[in-house]
């Protein structure tokens, strides 16, 4: 799947979405059950916060730094999530 630009809107793009409190295993399970390649990340108050994409997912997984407690949220910014929101 294509990467999307930086700043692209996440209304503009249809999937699954899911809070970004979620494992990253948890969150590779949803996307094999829904056979999509990305998800919508979305906080505890529905706020979009970006997008992952099941290669990102693949790759942190297969890191030496990986854990199964790393959540979505704590994924490193590539510049490909959007849109983030002002802290």
């Amino acid at each position: 799947m294509p990467a999307r630009p930086a700043g692209a809107d996440a209304a503009d793009t249809a999937g699954p979405q899911v809070c970004d409190d979620m494992t990253v295993e948890v969150a590779l399970a949803v996307m094999a059950g829904a056979r999509t390649g990305h998800l919508l990340l979305c906080d505890n108050d529905d706020q979009h916060t970006g997008l992952v994409t099941r290669a990102q997912l693949i790759t942190v997984r297969d890191s030496a730094a990986y854990t199964d407690r790393l959540r979505l949220r704590d994924l490193p910014d590539d510049g490909r999530r959007f849109p983030r929101r002002p802290l």
